[in-house]
């Protein structure tokens, strides 16, 4: 069965964490895990919040090209080796400095990372727009195609 931008929506809401890849100036590719934050209704934009002063953030000045993986949990069907959801997801990052998106996105479980929240001295919001979003499930497995209408900022 082809699953849709909802479908991934759905399951993204129940994975916390994805490791976000990018590549570096010298051609290595660093991966880190960032919060997803469950409660967000994906419609093909992630956003991250950060320091300025992580590897990522010049690694993304440089190339913005970059990877998000997430893994979905099996549930009840883990019982019998299904692994859960897997999606990954193509896109272009753009790093942002405005404290009124900061406020926009944020959500108070983030101030364990963030003690002075979106005042907190250097923090910068990543956005990442999808290009191309992928997806196994069991044996079904496929690409949903989103388009730049489809994203809400």
């Amino acid at each position: 069965m082809t699953k849709t931008l909802s479908d991934i929506s759905a399951a993204m809401r129940d994975i916390d964490f994805c490791m976000l890849v990018s590549r570096a100036p010298d051609g290595s590719i660093g991966g880190r895990p960032m919060s997803n934050n469950r409660e967000v209704e994906y419609e093909g934009t992630s956003w991250f919040f950060t320091l300025d002063d992580a590897q990522m953030v010049k690694d993304l000045a440089k190339d913005p090209s970059v990877g998000l993986t997430y893994q979905g949990k099996a549930g009840l069907l883990g019982i019998v080796g299904k692994p859960g959801m897997f999606i990954h997801v193509e896109g272009h990052a753009r790093l942002i400095k405005d404290k009124l998106l900061f406020a926009k996105h944020w959500d108070d479980s983030m101030g364990r990372w963030f003690k002075q929240g979106i005042d907190t001295p250097g923090m910068v919001l990543i956005e990442v727009e999808a290009r191309r979003i992928h997806y196994w499930d069991g044996e079904d497995s496929g690409e949903v195609a989103v388009r730049a209408a489809e994203r809400v900022a």
